[in-house]
């Protein structure tokens, strides 16, 4: 299957609005898909729909916040009312909340579980059904490193990707069973990129947000994202930096842990200068931090 199979399929992808998201949204259009746009801001979905079309796609958007349960039914039963069914499914959707454990709100911790884990969980459990009732389809599910590897100060994020690859898996297991050769489950584990997540993300540190670093470009996460379109594989680690972690995780764990905590805690809560607390756009969207990146990334390869 080349690129240009994906002018016959239709595409749903949440978290649409910014980031992966939206630069996953043009490659596909660029590509003669049919996209289903989803994100919780209304006014950015429908411009980027209409530059979709531009780019030679067809756009849907669908005003949709991913912990809501009804309403990621009601985003399938739009793709099917304006394409006829779903190929491929993106959760992509996230928020993170980072800062001491006890010092990060309950509210805002059950948030981020809320919009990355039972997202990802909604969106799987109708896309999936949706696929075996069809007999194929390909469901990607955007984690984290952060779903094979842990940092400090960002426990929810951490336990909600932890999850979302324990999914992948599980599903995968159950999928081995059924003969289904032509439905697909596959997890994208991404290092840290240059998109707006770091704008977005509530911050109770105490100090203004340290993306680390290397940050990649995101046109690597957006090229996985296509390529698993076409072809789909179980699992994909972008960034060489996560592959080293994850692989150092298993081969030294205590080592590796304190080393990440460590750079975490002098990079982040000792040389990072003082800021307020915000909530960012855990609970609610926030008008910044709409491109694919927002160019933090130093001169040179990241």
């Amino acid at each position: 299957m080349d690129a240009s199979s994906l002018a016959h399929q239709a595409i749903v992808i949440t978290g649409a609005s910014s980031g992966f998201g939206r630069g996953a949204a043009l490659a596909f259009a660029e590509a003669g898909a049919s996209l289903v746009l989803a994100a919780r801001r209304e006014a950015l979905l429908e411009d980027l729909a209409a530059e979709c079309e531009t780019r030679g796609g067809r756009a849907l958007a669908v005003r949709t916040d991913v912990s809501e349960r009804a309403e990621v039914a009601r985003l399938l039963e739009a793709a099917i009312a304006a394409f006829g069914g779903v190929d491929v499914w993106i959760n992509n959707a996230g928020v993170a909340a980072i800062g001491p454990f006890e010092r990060v709100p309950i509210e805002d911790h059950a948030q981020v579980i809320a919009t990355d884990l039972l997202g990802a969980l909604y969106g799987s459990w109708y896309a999936y059904r949706h696929f075996r009732a069809r007999g194929a389809g390909t469901l990607i599910n955007v984690a984290s490193e952060l779903g094979r590897y842990t940092a400090p100060y960002f426990a929810s994020y951490a336990a909600a990707k932890h999850g979302v690859a324990a999914l992948g898996e599980a599903m995968r297991q159950e999928l081995a069973q059924t003969g289904l050769d032509d439905v697909h489950v596959c997890t994208v584990l991404p290092s840290a990129h240059d998109t707006p997540f770091f704008d977005h993300v509530a911050n109770y540190t105490g100090h203004a947000i340290q993306p680390p670093r290397p940050l990649h470009d995101p046109t690597d996460v957006v090229e996985t994202l296509v390529r698993l379109a076409i072809d789909p594989r179980d699992q994909e680690i972008v960034g060489a930096d996560g592959i080293v972690k994850i692989v150092m995780k298993k081969l030294a764990p205590g080592l590796t842990s304190d080393v990440a905590a460590r750079v975490m805690h002098r990079t982040q809560m000792e040389q990072a200068p003082p800021a307020a607390d915000t909530s960012g756009a855990v609970h609610a969207p926030i008008e910044t931090g709409t491109e694919v990146s927002v160019g933090r990334r130093a001169p040179g390869p990241a």
